[in-house]
């Protein structure tokens, strides 16, 4: 007989749904040039299309897209369940977003600077360019430095104390954290990522 913490569990989970596929030619072809360049650290076969549903901002459940690392694939498939299972709230997920407001992962890019310092790169790949870190509602989440954020529609959520649909709390940081993966949220000294969630911790 199942116990009522496991049936609980299952009733949770109902509607939960997830794929991990090679990258189809509609979203190498989205990528590429823009996302994805010769010379990134990983080829796109090394990267993998992880489809999951989500809790969406209206309280339905939505089908989400992530362009992640083929060994990050599964981790992060377990992350999601997770999410899922405890309703918390996603913006967007999508490898086309509405706005600015979407969780996404993979980004050929530089690790991006603190507020604190300025501009627009560090020199070092951002873990993101290895399919190796989730944003997760960057609105609800800013990345902050010196008590400043880039994204002035993020400014309200400087104040973490008050907790509000779609911010990190502890339940999620600990659903990254099940996989071995780290949270911006905290890193030490006054630069924080509030959305980001990584392999290596960075």
């Amino acid at each position: 007989m199942r116990t009522l913490a496991a049936t609980l569990a299952l009733a949770a989970l109902q509607g939960f749904q997830v794929s991990i596929k090679p990258l189809p030619a509609p979203v190498r072809a989205q990528l590429n040039g823009r996302f994805w360049h010769p010379g990134c650290p990983v080829p796109l076969s090394g990267l993998r299309l992880l489809t999951v549903t989500y809790w969406g901002f209206d309280a339905k459940a939505h089908t989400g897209r992530l362009v992640v690392n083929a060994d990050a694939a599964p981790r992060l498939a377990k992350v999601f369940r997770r999410l899922y299972a405890m309703r918390f709230a996603i913006h967007h997920m999508s490898t086309r977003p509405a706005d600015g407001d979407v969780t996404a992962s993979f980004d050929c890019r530089q690790a991006v600077p603190s507020p604190c310092t300025g501009g627009t790169g560090t020199g070092s790949w951002s873990e993101h360019a290895y399919g190796q870190a989730v944003d997760l509602n960057p609105v609800e989440n800013p990345y902050v430095g010196c008590g400043m954020t880039r994204d002035k529609t993020a400014l309200s959520y400087l104040d973490r104390s008050r907790l509000r649909k779609g911010m990190v709390t502890p339940a999620v940081v600990q659903a990254f954290a099940s996989v071995g993966w780290g949270w911006g949220g905290s890193w030490s000294g006054s630069t924080k990522d509030y959305m980001h969630f990584s392999a290596s911790g960075h």
